[in-house]
């Protein structure tokens, strides 16, 4: 099975767009904002905008199960306030759980979280409880940078964010480190700010002891990880300066990487510097880089042709496709064996 952990619900239909802005032009003004209800989007239109879209790559691609949440750039935690993120989170939810109830084979769910600025984490629990508990969520993503590109926030391993830790380790669910739209003019979205993040993330884990209190705590860091790959050894340096344990110990049973990753080089570091059982298969389909490369002839975020081509054998590329994401999304393990697969 090929099991890919990093999906977005990029395609969702227009309609969803349409309550969203009119969210937006409503702030300010609460008798104008727009009823949950007033949102119609019918199972035919959920099934119309998968099938011609992730559900017909993943089959040409030959790919069997997506991690599927709400679109990472739409989550825009920096709009509004903590009652808009909570009705806007809420309506995202709901869909890709329709979309996993209408491909149960082909997809599962995972969150979004109504974080706000400066608002206290504690306030996202009960949605992912609710995204647990009735809609049999996987995972959650967790933005570190709700203002959107302003890093108002305190680091991740601060006690501020332990609230959430505390029922991720309860519910032995990971959560992908994955920030949102970026609102500051010096960080593009996809090409900056979302690499620079995902840099940051790790350096934050590295200069702390945030997996000493929470040993079981799981977090995947998108798009290969950033930097991170290709500055191994800055950051081992970093480490040893800093008197931490090497890094296999202090941070490798806890972080994992997935192979958004979009040309072969890429994939080839990735495979040679981090351990196998830290790469999770990913494509972020329909994602930040939609089109072919014209080196290639393929699409560039078709990452399965870069796995099959890296310098391993068939026992690693069983964990990164299939074996790694059992192990770290136990929920989905459980739930592929409650299907018989």
């Amino acid at each position: 099975m090929i099991i890919d952990i990093h999906g977005h619900y990029t395609t969702a239909p227009k309609a969803l767009e349409d309550w969203r802005n009119r969210q937006i032009a409503a702030l300010g003004n609460p008798a104008a904002q727009p009823k949950v209800s007033e949102l119609k989007i019918s199972d035919d239109e959920l099934r119309e905008s998968i099938e011609t879209n992730q559900l017909r790559l993943m089959r040409e691609r030959g790919l069997d199960l997506t991690i599927f949440s709400p679109r990472a750039s739409f989550m825009a935690h920096h709009i509004g306030d903590f009652e808009v993120s909570n009705t806007w989170a809420g309506i995202c939810n709901e869909l890709c759980y329709r979309v996993s109830q209408l491909f149960p084979e082909h997809f599962v769910p995972a969150a979004m979280l109504p974080q706000s600025p400066g608002v206290d984490i504690a306030t996202c629990v009960p949605e992912l409880v609710r995204c647990v508990e009735q809609y049999g969520n996987v995972a959650i993503n967790l933005n570190p940078d709700p203002s959107g590109g302003h890093w108002t926030s305190a680091p991740l391993s601060d006690r501020a964010w332990y609230p959430i830790y505390e029922k991720m380790v309860e519910y032995d669910i990971p959560a992908m480190i994955h920030v949102s739209t970026s609102c500051n003019a010096c960080f593009h979205t996809t090409g900056a700010h979302y690499l620079n993040a995902d840099t940051t993330a790790f350096m934050q884990c590295l200069t702390s002891d945030l997996f000493r209190d929470f040993p079981t705590l799981r977090f995947v860091i998108p798009h290969g990880g950033g930097a991170v790959p290709y500055h191994w050894g800055r950051f081992r340096g970093l480490a040893q300066e800093m008197k931490k344990p090497l890094l296999k110990d202090h941070l490798l049973n806890n972080i994992f990487f997935d192979t958004c990753v979009y040309h072969q080089p890429g994939i080839d570091l990735l495979t040679k510097v981090i351990p196998v059982d830290n790469i999770l298969f990913a494509s972020e389909m329909i994602g930040a880089v939609r089109g072919i490369d014209p080196e290639t002839g393929y699409y560039f975020d078709d990452t399965r042709r870069y796995v099959e081509a890296a310098d391993m054998n068939p026992d690693q590329r069983v964990k990164i496709y299939e074996g790694n994401a059992r192990r770290v999304y136990p929920r989905l393990d459980a739930a592929l064996k409650t299907q018989g697969r």
